[in-house]
């Protein structure tokens, strides 16, 4: 009996936000099983996420996820199923504190929050910042000192009146090498320890799984995710993707309300 072609892609390498989930902040069936598909011919499944690890465990487990998991912006290396976490990178606090000084001298005050470190860090925010996606848990602090009170992966900037695309401009020529700035979705600019990204991110995780770039597709819709395309073999933007990201891409397909990464894995592995 022939023994049975290996699939192009061993590594499916997905974004959570504004790709895989639904506005609804859901997966579809169609994504289940486009997923299922792939994993039957022998894939493995990669999130990539600018979340950090408490705001996706009860998503990996609706999913049965298993293995490693890509988080907050590649500071964290995730495992599943032993729930705990392989790798963590923090950002040092008075860099970031200096950071929003620098940020602020330009374009006045910004409202800020931050990320803890570890498997069951918290999501501060201080007063005047709105949480993009409602639906993630975040304590409010009354002071930005208590922001730095334990360690952190990463700070999320809004302002009152600039778009993000300025914002993140302004904030990167701001900040230098003292953090890495980051558009993650809209009302979403992030400053992380500098390096580091979803590029190094997924890169950690394809070596644990021993799976190389050529051989991983990727789907991401934000600015955040062109670190992960320059790692990957084959590179997916949502039809709700921003322009940045759509002209990084091989391929544009569908938006996430309508199951763009299903309609390409199907393609890919049906």
């Amino acid at each position: 009996m022939p023994t049975p072609t290996p699939p192009a892609y061993a590594l499916v390498a997905t974004d959570l936000d504004g790709t895989l989930l639904r506005p609804d902040n859901t997966v579809s069936a169609r994504s289940r099983a486009a997923l299922a598909l792939a994993a039957s011919r022998g894939a493995r499944h990669l999130i990539v996420t600018g979340r950090p690890v408490p705001g996706i465990r009860a998503l990996l487990a609706d999913l049965a996820y298993s293995g490693p998991v890509v988080c907050g912006q590649g500071t964290q290396l995730y495992d599943a199923e032993s729930a705990r976490l392989l790798r963590s990178v923090t950002l040092d606090r008075e860099a970031a504190d200096t950071a929003l000084g620098k940020i602020e001298a330009e374009v006045g005050a910004v409202f800020a929050a931050v990320d803890q470190d570890g498997v069951d860090g918290v999501t501060l925010i201080e007063n005047g910042y709105r949480m993009p996606n409602p639906t993630l848990p975040a304590v409010r602090v009354d002071s930005r000192d208590a922001l730095w009170e334990r360690p952190v992966i990463k700070v999320l900037v809004r302002h009152p009146e600039l778009g993000d695309d300025a914002l993140t401009a302004v904030a990167r020529a701001a900040v230098g090498d003292l953090a890495s700035v980051t558009m993650a979705g809209p009302g979403t600019v992030e400053l992380a320890p500098y390096g580091v990204d979803k590029g190094t991110g997924i890169a950690a995780a394809a070596e644990l799984l021993g799976i190389g770039a050529e051989r991983t597709v990727a789907f991401g819709d934000m600015p955040n995710d062109l670190p992960m395309f320059r790692r990957s073999g084959h590179r997916v933007a949502m039809g709700n993707a921003h322009d940045e990201l759509r002209a990084a891409a091989d391929e544009v397909t569908s938006t996430n309300a309508e199951d763009g990464v299903a309609a390409v894995l199907e393609r890919l592995f049906g």
